[in-house]
């Protein structure tokens, strides 16, 4: 028995020199996964085969590696070489698997040193002359470095992206020979220093001053972007909806490390990020065009990778021309809006991604957009209109917070000089505003919580004045509010309590809130 156990050690032995075993890192959804790159070289007709479940990109490494290898000054083995990519139900796309494969049969082939790749992780594009591309997904890598305390490989175009997750240790190079030079003589990973971000705060394209008057509107964009309500604004052409909309981003608070990092990881998935400056420090602002489908709009595809809800994580979704949006897209918002996240199911299975937008409508009265102007006429029929504004939906309509009418400003008005209160000035009281709920949540629900996302219980829990309380329940019933409605008002009631710095909610912030629930 013991003779049958050292036979099939040995042989054992002899099959793992044959086989080298390569770490990289794949994206599912936006959380990484470990992938095994298993490299055998072996008895056959010279060819390189690569299996578990690749994409049509990752198929085609087979000749950017071979090729690679060659014009590095490297022998590519004149044998059979079977690449297995582990685990084999993860469906593995993009060209980031290159150096690995690359380098794994370099290893299998005893170019390089098995016991010196155990450790690390690789992440690469291979162009065919051996340089190594910048590629999707590092940060998601890094992230998954320090988990597993191995060292990471990555392209010197990444390396800035690699930076943002400190306490792991990173190479980088520019090309596949300068990088197994190296390996093979050893050189020390570098420990990476945290990089110094800085928020981005340029705003001067849009900026609340340069509005002039839209007082009443302006109000209404104050309050929904310290309680990240959603706010749909109503008007005339060239009331300065979409300046408003545009310049809503400016009065929202910085972004905090954890949400760049955040948003950093979205947009490196998406391939969105910039090589000279990969990272995320202000708020998104998306502004998807109204002929964008449900796929780019919530997120999906064979592959799922997140859409435009995704991309404005902690900004803004600015939708112009609301009810021009097909059907399906506007109530395909529904869920997001109301959960914060969104849910993409395949056969491969379920992928979550988060949604925690401000969404920001912007719409004509009517078609033609003069219905109620004090200065052009209105030629649409009445049938017209209200098929029209039939569009959106009252489910979807009962989502949104605030509603506001932005009317026309007269000439003389424009030109008159004035300027009007700087993003600045409003940035500093939606950020106290904000610092307010998020102490308030800790404290009391022991997790911090914007309004947008308080319950009814939760909201009465934080104080409200018996008159206040009267005051919206009474108008509940009158205007026939929904329960989704009288909550959502109450929410508002409290962002303008909190903009106050009051503790309890007034009656005043319920009559205001009630107004703006009735307009449009």
């Amino acid at each position: 028995m013991e003779a049958v156990k050292q036979e099939w050690s040995i042989m054992y032995n002899k099959l793992m020199e044959k086989i080298s075993i390569i770490k990289s890192v794949a994206t599912v959804g936006l959380e990484p996964a470990v992938i095994e790159v298993e490299v055998n070289v072996g008895a056959g007709i010279p060819s390189l085969i690569i299996v578990g479940l690749p994409d049509k990109a990752v198929e085609e490494a087979k000749e950017r590696v071979r090729l690679a290898l060659k014009n590095s000054g490297f022998d590519f083995p004149q044998k059979k070489v079977v690449v297995n990519l582990a685990p084999a139900d993860v469906k593995k796309e993009g060209p980031a698997f290159d150096l690995a494969i690359a380098i794994g049969v370099l290893s299998a082939a005893g170019q390089i040193e098995k016991e010196k790749l155990n450790e690390t992780l690789f992440l690469g594009e291979l162009s065919l002359t051996g340089k190594l591309r910048s590629t999707k997904g590092v940060i998601q890598a890094a992230i998954m470095a320090r988990k597993l305390g191995m060292n990471l490989v990555v392209p010197s175009g990444n390396r800035k992206e690699a930076s943002l997750v400190s306490k792991i240790k990173v190479m980088s190079a520019d090309s596949l020979q300068s990088l197994v030079k190296n390996l093979i003589e050893n050189v020390e990973f570098e420990l990476v220093l945290p990089a110094k971000i800085d928020q981005s705060d340029d705003f001067e394209d849009f900026d609340f001053a340069q509005i002039v008057g839209q007082f009443q509107a302006k109000r209404a964009f104050e309050i929904a972007a310290a309680g990240a309500h959603n706010v749909l604004a109503e008007g005339s052409p060239g009331g300065g909806k979409t300046l408003l909309s545009r310049s809503m981003v400016s009065i929202l608070p910085p972004l905090d490390e954890e949400e760049m990092l955040e948003l950093t990881k979205i947009y490196s998935v998406a391939g969105l990020l910039s090589e000279d400056f990969p990272i995320v420090t202000s708020r998104p602002f998306r502004s998807p065009h109204h002929t964008t489908s449900s796929v780019a709009m919530i997120g999906g595809g064979t592959m799922p990778k997140p859409g435009e809800v995704t991309l404005a994580h902690k900004g803004v979704l600015f939708m112009d021309e609301f009810p021009e949006f097909p059907r399906s897209v506007l109530e395909s918002l529904r869920q997001p809006i109301e959960d914060h996240f969104v849910t993409v199911s395949r056969a491969q299975g379920t992928i979550r991604f988060p949604a925690d937008f401000i969404l920001v409508g912007a719409k004509n009265p009517c078609p033609c957009g003069y219905f109620g102007d004090p200065t052009k006429e209105c030629n649409c029929p009445a049938g017209q209109i209200e098929k029209y504004n039939r569009r959106i939906s009252g489910p979807l309509l009962d989502r949104i917070d605030l509603r506001v009418v932005v009317e026309k400003i007269p000439i003389e008005q424009i030109n008159s000089g004035t300027v009007g209160e700087s993003s600045k000035m409003i940035r500093k009281r939606v950020s106290r505003a904000r610092e307010i709920q998020a102490k308030r949540s800790v404290a009391i629900l022991k997790k911090k919580k914007l309004n947008n996302q308080l319950k009814k219980q939760e909201i009465e829990k934080f104080g409200i004045e018996p008159e206040a309380a009267h005051t919206i329940l009474e108008s509940a019933k009158k205007l026939d509010l929904s329960m989704r409605g009288y909550i959502k008002t109450l929410r508002v009631a409290r962002t303008i309590a909190d903009l106050e710095s009051t503790a309890k909610i007034k009656q005043k912030h319920v009559i205001e809130a009630l107004q703006y629930r009735t307009q449009t």
